[in-house]
């Protein structure tokens, strides 16, 4: 047998961080039970004097009366400290919910690669369900029980110690193997709980991509992998359920062991005649009454090894760095206009365990015009764009913008004066104006209008039954490729960024929307520093500049004709696209 595993160092701390803002009303709560409890307490007392009053052949009206008081007042008081713990518990799930989710959305890049979304999920939901149990069975009403058993004890030693002691005898055997049987329902429920992250994980893979899954005709081997992850969240599911049911059924196990001494014992007592009948029933009376309080301590104890299970996984999330929050107004870096940045011999890896991605990349991108990035797959491309964003940070080193380490800039001020258009244009659920000011929530209609006939999208608008006002849908399933791709591009250029980084802006587009395009990127251009990332040679071969990168370092930089004359690997890829055939090589 296993020996018992204690929580993980600051379990305690953490669960107790969540609940310390409302453990007043926790008290409250607990005062209002434990009212409840003590009318419960005396009900055998007066139950005592009701049996006594057989025998004396008194009215019986005034303790019935009273006996049903007892109890109506017990209800009603113990049904409101219930409702109080609820609403309290609720709360807690609520503000733990609320902090996890600023926490997520201010990570950092990296982490939030290495971890599942849909284990995420899991922890925002599942988990921070498992408080509300910790905060009522859990705390309060386990404090409520140890007054209410405390009490219990009293009377009962008050009528009869010897009963007692053989009362007593019977329930430390049976706490004995409860305190067995707790650490291992932590165990199960914290594998329970990872399980069902890894459910959200399963699913989430092949709801992201659906039409994907469609297509391959993927359904039936998805369908298998998810089912999988489910049964064996079933499985430990099943495993928690059945050590928490051993600690309830020990609970009443004991209790009904108890009766049958305390019944036997009790019997040879009023023979004697060293007990009366009534103190007996009331004995008994309060042996029953003593399994409400016990069976709510062992399942606070459970309930709380049940909280002490999630408490690391939600740990996890809170302990990793987190990016600074934005403060209400966020300066910009000093300047204005457009922004020149230099790369200084730039090296970066994704992990310890990756190859390098970046070897000493150094190049410069002169305020205003446009500046390519080209070219094979694998080359760095992105990777410097998630570094000009800072969603990495380099591992050797500068990157500088006017002069100036963007390191040592505000990272809100920083990422405000830049405009990023990622490879696959996401768009988010809600209405096309949302997509369109989501980088720029104070945007004028007149600058909505002058981005929308920038980039070509009247006619959507126009097309669109309720305009701007049009649910996109989904992941923007409503738009065509090309049209999200623009949407994309307008939503970067609402926000007047000094440095506008463009990742395949033309993927998606067909050859008209394409040129058109080009001319939009070439008019911002004139007023902005516009950063492309091309593997479709025709959206450049105007650029000013051109950076030819491969395997993480810098091959060449030069205009489209410089690098047709003196980069093998340019050449190649133009030739590719046939983009060469028109061009006169120098020489």
């Amino acid at each position: 047998m296993n020996p018992p595993v204690p929580p993980p160092a600051g379990s305690w701390r953490l669960l107790l961080t969540h609940v310390r803002p409302h453990v007043w009303t926790l008290v409250l709560g607990g005062a209002l039970g434990l009212v409840g409890s003590l009318a419960g307490l005396a009900t055998p007392l007066v139950a005592r004097n009701v049996i006594d009053a057989f025998g004396r052949d008194v009215p019986l009206a005034g303790p019935l009366i009273g006996l049903g008081a007892l109890v109506m007042v017990g209800a009603v008081v113990s049904a409101l400290g219930d409702y109080v713990l609820e609403r309290t518990a609720e709360s807690v799930v609520l503000t733990a919910r609320l902090r996890l989710i600023r926490r997520m959305l201010r990570l950092r890049v990296p982490d939030v690669d290495r971890l599942e979304p849909g284990d995420l999920q899991s922890r925002v939901t599942a988990d921070t369900t498992l408080l509300r149990a910790v905060c009522t069975t859990g705390i309060t009403s386990g404090v409520t029980a140890v007054f209410t058993l405390a009490g219990c004890v009293a009377l009962m030693a008050a009528m009869d110690p010897v009963l007692l002691l053989v009362t007593l005898g019977v329930l430390a055997v049976v706490g004995a193997i409860n305190l067995l049987v707790l650490p291992r329902i932590r165990r199960a429920t914290n594998a329970a709980q990872t399980a069902l992250g890894e459910v959200g994980s399963s699913l989430d893979r092949a709801l992201q991509a659906f039409r994907t899954v469609k297509a391959s005709g993927a359904e039936e081997r998805e369908t298998a992998a998810v089912e999988q992850a489910a049964r064996t969240a079933w499985r430990r599911g099943l495993s928690a359920a059945g050590w928490s049911a051993a600690a309830g059924t020990s609970t009443w196990l004991a209790v009904q062991l108890a009766f049958l001494a305390v019944l036997g014992v009790g019997g040879v007592r009023v023979s004697s005649g060293l007990l009366q009948v009534s103190s007996l029933i009331a004995f008994l009376l309060y042996l029953f009454y003593l399994m409400a309080p016990i069976a709510q301590l062992v399942q606070a104890a459970v309930q709380l090894q049940a909280g002490l299970a999630v408490i690391p996984r939600l740990r996890e999330v809170e302990d990793l760095p987190a990016e600074p929050l934005a403060p209400a107004e966020t300066p910009a870096p000093a300047g204005t206009g457009p922004a020149a940045v230099t790369l200084t011999e730039v090296g970066f890896r994704y992990g310890d365990d990756r190859p390098q991605a970046l070897h000493e990349v150094s190049f410069e991108i002169p305020a205003g015009g446009l500046t390519a990035l080209v070219g094979p797959s694998g080359a760095g491309k992105s990777t410097i764009f998630a570094l000009l964003e800072r969603f990495y940070e380099p591992t050797s080193g500068t990157m500088a913008v006017d002069g100036r380490d963007i390191r040592e800039l505000p990272l809100t001020g920083w990422r405000s004066v830049l405009g990023y258009v990622e490879q696959d244009a996401p768009v988010l659920s809600g209405t096309l104006r949302e997509n369109l000011v989501f980088g720029a929530p104070d945007a004028t209609e007149e600058e909505i209008t002058e981005v929308l006939a920038r980039t070509r999208l009247e006619d959507l608008v126009r097309r669109l039954p309720q305009g701007l006002e049009t649910a996109v849908g989904h992941r923007g399933q409503m738009l065509s490729g090309g049209e999200r791709q623009r949407v994309a591009i307008a939503r970067a250029l609402l926000r007047r960024p000094r440095l506008l980084l463009l990742d395949e802006a033309t993927s998606q587009l067909d050859a008209v929307n394409e040129m058109r395009l080009r001319d939009v990127i070439a008019e911002v251009a004139g007023t902005t520093t516009v950063l492309v990332i091309a593997h479709r040679l025709s959206t450049v071969t105007g650029a000013d500049r051109i950076v030819v990168l491969e395997a993480g370092r810098v091959r060449a930089v030069g205009t489209h004709r410089e690098l047709l004359a003196c980069d093998d690997l340019y050449r190649d890829l133009a030739t590719t696209q046939f983009l060469a055939g028109a061009e006169a090589l120098p020489g």
